[in-house]
């Protein structure tokens, strides 16, 4: 059963790029500007935007299975992957699809001293071996939308002695999945999570919270943020607060609405409307269905220039892609079939 939000997306009509920048429900939009008139005004404080902060914690942590204090808050998926990376003892063996999104590769790759072993995503479970120390990869490809079999990946990892660090920002807000399968997950939410951009998660096994070192101990990771703004000693959180990074503190206002919103519907829902919608213009395509919400195609000779670019696409890996999310109906499918020059 498709989910019906023209009231809540008003702006959303054609809009097919989620998996570049998702759209903004009007109750985010609406909290994030009282937020800035706030903040104009000069009533806003410091430690108010905290509220705001650790909602959209405890949301994301309901949305992925796992408890709020398994949790760490940050602005990108590079700087959370950063700290894993910094971790890892030197001439560490990580496993990565070629295909993989760079924000995940380019932290360990700028380390010399690490063994990256960049291998076709086709090939990944195959190429974890005993000597495989850390295996990273996104649940949901970018380019081209395939789904991994995360949990196949992770028994292989575990079984070999080896971490898991998963990038979920295509996955997350549409694809159920349980982040406590995996040792580090990373999630950015500007995408299907609705959010402003500069706002991140990053949930870590109880057993992984003491990675032996720690590249942004700032003071929001303190056991009391607020008692450990100045001077020793070292007092970091006890769980995976540790990680968090210091808030940019407007997106966060966006974020818990955004996250109250995407709870509200279920993740299970969203991912039925969503794959329902892909599998519909999939059989416009001639091609079979598929479980992910992205569709990735070379463009037909039959394509109407104009049409398309009345539409808000993307081109990944040189193809057209084109993402499904909880603000599109069916009169999309059909925009974007009549763009393609596909018979309905």
């Amino acid at each position: 059963m498709l989910i019906s939000m023209e009231s809540e997306f008003p702006g959303a009509r054609g809009y097919l790029n989620t998996a570049s920048m998702g759209l903004p429900p009007g109750v985010a939009a609406d909290e994030l500007r009282a937020a800035i008139d706030s903040w104009q005004s000069g009533t806003a404080t410091s430690p108010g935007y905290d509220v705001f902060i650790d909602e959209a914690r405890a949301s994301f942590a309901k949305l992925v299975n796992v408890p709020p204090d398994l949790v760490a808050v940050g602005s990108q998926v590079s700087a959370l992957v950063g700290m894993v990376a910094a971790g890892l003892p030197p001439h560490s063996k990580v496993v990565c699809p070629e295909e993989e999104f760079t924000s995940v590769i380019f932290p360990f790759l700028a380390r010399d001293d690490l063994n990256v072993d960049l291998v076709p995503l086709k090939d990944l479970e195959a190429s974890i071996r005993p000597d495989t120390d850390l295996v990273a990869f996104s649940l949901v490809q970018s380019a081209d939308g395939r789904v991994t079999d995360g949990k196949a990946i992770a028994r292989l990892a575990e079984s070999a002695g080896a971490m898991t660090l998963v990038d979920a920002t295509q996955a997350a807000g549409w694809l159920p999945f349980d982040a406590g399968d995996y040792d580090v997950t990373v999630t950015g939410t500007y995408k299907w999570l609705v959010s402003p951009r500069g706002t991140a998660f990053m949930t870590v096994r109880p057993e992984s919270i003491d990675l032996p070192a720690l590249l942004y101990p700032g003071w929001y990771a303190g056991e009391s943020p607020w008692e450990s703004v100045y001077g020793p000693p070292l007092r970091l959180a006890r769980d995976a607060r540790r990680f968090d990074l210091s808030p940019g503190w407007l997106a966060w206002v966006g974020t818990a609405a955004a996250l109250r919103f995407i709870g509200s519907l279920g993740v299970e829902e969203i991912h039925g409307h969503n794959v329902a919608l892909a599998n519909e213009f999939r059989g416009r395509l001639g091609v079979s269905a598929s479980d992910s919400a992205i569709v990735s195609l070379d463009v037909p000779s039959t394509a109407n220039e104009n049409l398309l670019g009345e539409l808000s696409t993307s081109v990944r890996a040189g193809r057209l892609r084109v993402a499904f999310h909880l603000y599109n109906q069916l009169e999309d499918v059909d925009l974007l079939a009549r763009a393609l020059g596909l018979s309905s």
